[in-house]
């Protein structure tokens, strides 16, 4: 059941904030959607938008700039929160903006007391999907997309279920999480201290175990001061050149970790979708 929070008309579709009971999370979920023109006439294709740390479904919406052109080539933007929310799921005690609400990692957890609400890996790849495409003129053919955290999840999820998504891309992801701080303790709380069960959500470990993936485009910022301790791209970049997989990875001097980096190629990335969701 989907209860509409609000509606706005944008570039001739619709940009919607939904709210529903999540059956995987044990919590309220909002999430955002937006539906291009073309959706009023026959169900249309998805990108799945993941964002990063501290966000919510309401950064990309507002700030990446993407609906002028789904629009244009008739793609719905599935845009979900980034953890569970509300009054009884627990947060960190050190309010750290790296774990907890707005933290998700988009893993399944299994540690108490994360375990009871913390499964985004499973309200994105099943719940989430299943609700809109039942509930929204969608159809199955899908892609999926982020940004740092979200990054990570959008390779996480394409590389390990590459039957349900047609491509993916990333802006600035975590490529090599079980190596870096962010990574590291994120999979300890949530996970535990079984780095075994850290590899089921490690882009650069699945792509090597997994060896395919569907297309793929990475961008990173050169200016991104993240770069070489929590992104890791050439950990990424060494395993696609091992595997094969059909990839691009570009580097762009001068841009940073923010939005105005996703504003200026998302345009790219929306197109390379296209590519593979409308042929």
């Amino acid at each position: 059941m989907l209860n509409k929070v609000t509606e706005t008309k944008l570039f001739g579709g619709r940009q919607i904030r939904y709210e529903h009971q999540s059956q995987v999370l044990h919590c309220t979920m909002q999430f955002s959607v937006y539906l291009p023109p073309q959706a009023e006439q026959q169900a249309v294709p998805a990108l799945y938008w993941l964002s990063g740390l501290t966000c919510t479904d309401e950064n990309f919406s507002t700030k990446a700039g993407a609906q002028r052109v789904a629009a244009e080539l008739g793609i719905a933007l599935v845009i979900p929160d980034t953890s569970p929310r509300g009054d009884e799921v627990p947060d960190d005690p050190e309010q750290a903006y790296d774990f907890g609400l707005g933290a998700g990692f988009y893993v399944n957890a299994t540690q108490t007391p994360w375990s009871q609400h913390y499964h985004m890996y499973d309200y994105i790849v099943h719940e989430l999907r299943q609700l809109v495409e039942q509930h929204l003129p969608l159809n199955q053919r899908r892609a999926i997309s982020g940004h740092s955290m979200g990054g990570h999840g959008a390779l996480v999820m394409a590389i390990r279920n590459p039957e349900l998504y047609t491509s993916v891309s990333a802006f600035a992801p975590i490529c090599h999480p079980t190596v870096c701080p962010w990574g590291q303790k994120a999979f300890t709380g949530y996970l535990g201290d079984d780095q075994s069960a850290w590899l089921e959500y490690d882009a650069t470990e699945l792509l090597l175990r997994h060896r395919h993936a569907p297309p793929m485009l990475v961008s990173q910022g050169e200016a991104d001061n993240f770069l070489a301790e929590q992104l890791r791209p050439d950990d990424l970049m060494q395993a696609i050149a091992e595997t094969g997989v059909q990839a691009t990875f570009e580097r762009h001097e001068g841009y940073d970790h923010s939005y105005y980096f996703i504003a200026t190629f998302i345009e790219q990335h929306l197109r390379f979708h296209a590519d593979y969701l409308l042929n």
